[in-house]
């Protein structure tokens, strides 16, 4: 990447903008496209919905993995555009959410329409709806600051409008979108690969944890039917029954503990504090709390070695209270579980959760509606296979020695999609704002003619 016209940049006007080459002119939005809103038909009236025409929110632009947009998840009749103020835009123009969230867009590639969510932007003459997408696309964060409102932001047209766009020439505009075209699609594939990876890892993870819970170590050890049909057969010496068996004390928080939330306080888990995918719990977001006076405080207070299971909505997320944790309270959507651990440990019930044993059970179990819960009875009834003390010992440091290196390949890709993300956005910025000079690409000039 070099510098084109070196030292022969001005300032845009724009501070987020910066500079821009010379002979590039900086204009408002408005001077570039026609910007059009949206609108929805009355939602009672059947007659409006179920057509044939496309009708785009931002939830459908959100969905997209890619630049252009050709359907949308709801559609409206003739009938329905006409009653609202809704505009049918043509092929190659620019959808842009602008409201919850703004900047998520997309190219139409069949004429459509949009929701007041939208707003729709139609190339003038000159200009490349393109080379406007990347530029929208790395802008988002100067598009929400001209956003206004209190329970969620949304970009009016005329702010749209009046936002200060760089301005090159047409052939430029062509080349610089080229020149992206085939960057970006190098950076996307490798994007791919890793998130490939990451799903290779997880699937690793979780046939490691599952293997090990349901058939230990010893690949010779003489099996027996579990009796389950779902957990099939299990070593010969191994027990199979409900961590009742083994259980001192279960109950779960109580509830209307948000009016007691503090700044300063006693620590209140919640189930955003239990994953699906680790025995260890995430406190990176924590809430506090004055913990009411009297025993319902001391009911719902956690130690060391407690089961936490999620009761509530993320059927399957699971935690180990680990040793010298502070004084630690549960909500109402977590199951608290306390184990003799005469017969199996509480590390050894949360890594079979984890496993396709327990996701089974949790997810069959779960009852309700809307709302999907567990009972403290279900809790209960969670079906465990039991190893000897020592044995379950054994197979736990080898698992945490397991999950360790996937977690650190997994860390290490997440950590690689990160940095491809950034480089993508930088070299989006760069291009769009003249600091690439695209005549000293090949490949981008080849794909612009």
């Amino acid at each position: 990447m070099s510098l084109p016209r070196y030292l022969q940049y001005k300032e845009s006007g724009a501070p987020w903008l910066g500079q821009v080459p010379v002979d590039w002119d900086v204009t408002p939005l408005k001077s570039c496209f026609a910007i059009y809103g949206g609108s929805t038909p009355k939602s009672d009236e059947t007659s409006y919905w179920e057509g044939d025409i496309i009708w785009v929110s931002p939830a459908d632009l959100s969905k997209l993995a890619s630049f252009y947009i050709e359907d949308s998840a709801r559609k409206i009749s003739e009938a329905g555009l006409k009653s609202c103020g809704a505009t049918l835009v043509p092929e190659g123009s620019i959808v842009l959410s602008t409201r919850a969230p703004i900047g998520s867009l997309a190219i139409a590639t069949t004429e459509l329409c949009t929701n007041q969510g939208c707003k729709s932007l139609i190339p003038g003459e000159g200009i490349q709806s393109l080379f406007y997408a990347y530029f929208l696309s790395v802008a988002t964060e100067a598009l929400n600051v001209r956003g206004k409102g209190t329970t969620f932001l949304e970009l009016s047209a005329d702010e749209l409008g009046a936002f200060r766009v760089p301005r090159p020439s047409f052939s430029e505009q062509i080349a610089i979108s080229a020149f992206l075209t085939h960057e970006t699609r190098k950076i996307d594939a490798l994007i791919i690969e890793q998130e490939k990876l990451l799903t290779l890892l997880a699937e690793k993870r979780q046939a490691t944890i599952s293997h090990a819970v349901t058939r230990g170590l010893n690949p010779d050890a003489p099996l027996k039917d579990s009796g389950v049909a779902w957990l099939g057969e299990v070593p010969a010496h191994w027990d199979v029954f409900p961590i009742k068996r083994d259980l001192t004390f279960l109950t779960s928080g109580s509830r209307g503990w948000a009016e007691h939330y503090a700044d300063d306080g006693a620590l209140f888990l919640r189930i955003g504090n239990l994953t699906r995918d680790s025995v260890n719990l995430d406190l990176t977001d924590i809430q506090r709390v004055e913990v009411p006076k009297g025993t319902e405080g001391q009911r719902t207070r956690v130690q060391s070695g407690d089961l936490l299971f999620s009761i509530t909505a993320y059927l399957g997320s699971v935690a180990v209270v680990p040793e010298n944790l502070e004084p630690a309270f549960v909500s109402q959507h977590i199951a608290l579980v306390r184990l003799r651990k005469e017969k199996v440990l509480p590390l050894w019930v949360a890594y079979l959760s984890l496993s396709w044993v327990g996701k089974t059970y949790l997810a069959t179990q779960g009852y309700g509606g809307t709302k999907v819960q567990l009972s403290l009875d279900d809790v209960a009834c969670l079906l465990t296979t039991a190893p000897p003390l020592e044995e379950q010992r054994t197979i736990l440091k080898f698992l945490e020695r397991e999950v360790v290196k996937v977690d650190a390949l997994a860390a290490k890709a997440e950590r690689a999609i990160d940095l491809l993300r950034e480089r993508r956005s930088a070299m989006v910025a760069a291009a769009v704002t003249g600091k690439i000079d695209v005549c000293e690409q090949p490949a981008a000039l080849d794909a612009a003619a």
